[in-house]
């Protein structure tokens, strides 16, 4: 697919010369950044850091890149803030990312920990300024924001990850090595399941029973007090105002509602899915469907499945993937056809079943491949996800889980979810970003933002 091919994008929600304008600020910053932002860098040369988001995911993610000059923090809670502070005192503080830009020459790359809701809002202004950013998983809130990013990371060069921390795990390697090399032959089904059951359920009796441990069954109605130190409406962003529940703060609570997150198959799909994603060359999908119970309006569901339906990519064959949330699993689970893990990955090739997981494989029926050696690694193993990302900062290898890759698994991700939330087959024009045969899918495709809020 070629680069004006994805940009045809058209809606009655998204203008597309505003989209246009967009990529020409894309493309400018990026011609006026790159000598900057392309010039090899000393591998021990420090890079600058701005951290979005310091609590949570923040906090591990500030753990991590601490070998690093962290010199500039932003956080809509002050605790956090503060609490980050103290380690890196001399580093810029903010509670609204959106100044950190006015001081962009302070820092070379970003690292975006905030709710997803907010991720491409941090992201795209740093990718036009010529910043390397790290982002935590998902990618984005929605499909067009997914593109928007994909699009501007693909012009601005700069170096990407998204925070699929397992893609650098040497077993996830190891299966792709195995399945791209033929161990079990070409395959045409795969099967991804996950038993978290957060999100919507008919009853507190139900959430109990599929210990969700954080029960909601219904919107809460009032409010509760806003927690001493947050911004509740720089938290909320982008999304529509509604009053402050503890229901829906603090993490992970937030991400089951669908104003602020995808629940499940976004969530988790982005580390799950990664794995056949990755191995099966995948990217658009055909068509896209969904089964569960009937959607509610404010909370994404606990369980749940999505089907995708893929084409053939070169010599591989179309492939069907399922996906499954909560208390879903794969009929072969269920008939004791497989061992009983709690979650994971089954491909089923034309040679035999590879069964996976984060840590480890194994070949089915196991007798078949008693004596089987696999192809001589051929993917080179990472010395950390984070790592990753430094070192391509610092002029390496580009990162394997890059925007354009992690875009277009973050497109289908939420695909599942817009499939469920329709109640139809969706038929996948990649191209327009559209399901041609379901009008009322553009409502979950794109939004429209908050006053003050604006992707551009």
């Amino acid at each position: 697919m070629t680069t004006k091919q994805e940009n045809i994008i058209t809606s009655n929600r998204f203008n597309r010369r505003s989209f246009l304008k967009t990529s020409a600020t894309i493309g400018a910053a990026a011609t006026l950044s790159a000598p900057n932002i392309l010039r090899a860098r000393n591998l021990n040369e420090k890079l600058n850091i701005a951290m979005i988001g310091s609590g949570g995911r923040g906090r591990r993610n500030l753990a991590e890149f601490k070998s690093e000059n962290i010199v500039a923090l932003c956080d809509v809670n002050e605790n956090n803030l503060n609490s980050a502070a103290l380690k890196y005192p001399k580093a810029r503080k903010a509670t609204d990312f959106r100044k950190l830009f006015d001081h962009q020459k302070e820092f070379d790359a970003v690292v975006v920990s905030t709710c997803e809701h907010t991720h491409a809002f941090a992201t795209l202004p740093a990718l036009q300024l010529g910043k390397h950013v790290y982002c935590e998983k998902p990618l984005t809130y929605n499909i067009e924001e997914a593109r928007i990013i994909r699009m501007a990371a693909r012009r601005t060069k700069v170096a990407t990850q998204m925070g699929t921390q397992n893609h650098a795990n040497n077993n996830y390697r190891r299966v792709v090595e195995l399945i791209q090399s033929g161990a079990i032959g070409p395959v045409r089904e795969v099967h991804v399941w996950h038993s978290r059951a957060w999100g919507w359920h008919k009853s507190e009796q139900a959430a109990r029973k599929a210990k969700d441990r954080f029960i909601v069954v219904r919107t809460p109605k009032g409010s509760t007090p806003i927690p001493a130190g947050l911004d509740w409406d720089l938290w909320l962003g982008p999304a529509p105002a509604r009053p402050f529940h503890n229901d829906y703060f603090p993490g992970p609570k937030w991400y089951r509602w669908w104003d602020f997150g995808n629940g499940t198959m976004s969530d988790l799909g982005s580390h799950w899915v990664d794995l056949p994603f990755w191995a099966l060359k995948l990217e658009a999908p055909l068509t896209v469907e969904a089964r569960g119970p009937k959607p509610h309006h404010d909370i994404a569901p606990a369980s749940m499945q999505a089907i995708y339906e893929y084409g053939a990519r070169g010599e591989l064959p179309p492939v069907k993937l399922t996906w499954y949330q909560g208390l879903e699993k794969p009929q072969i689970w269920k008939q004791n056809g497989i061992p009983k893990w709690a979650n994971g990955h089954l491909f089923i090739g034309d040679k035999g079943l590879l069964l996976s997981d984060y840590r480890e494989h194994v070949f089915l029926p196991e007798e078949k491949f008693a004596d089987f050696k696999g192809p001589d690694p051929f993917i080179p193993r990472s010395p950390g996800h984070h790592e990753d990302w430094i070192a391509a900062c610092k002029g390496g290898a580009p990162t394997l889980s890059d925007f354009e890759y992690a875009g277009l698994l973050t497109e289908a991700n939420h695909l599942g979810n817009v499939a469920f939330r329709t109640g139809k087959k969706l038929e996948w024009d990649t191209k327009t970003m559209r399901a041609t045969n379901a009008p009322n899918a553009e409502q979950f495709i794109r939004r429209d933002y908050r006053k003050g809020w604006k992707l551009s």
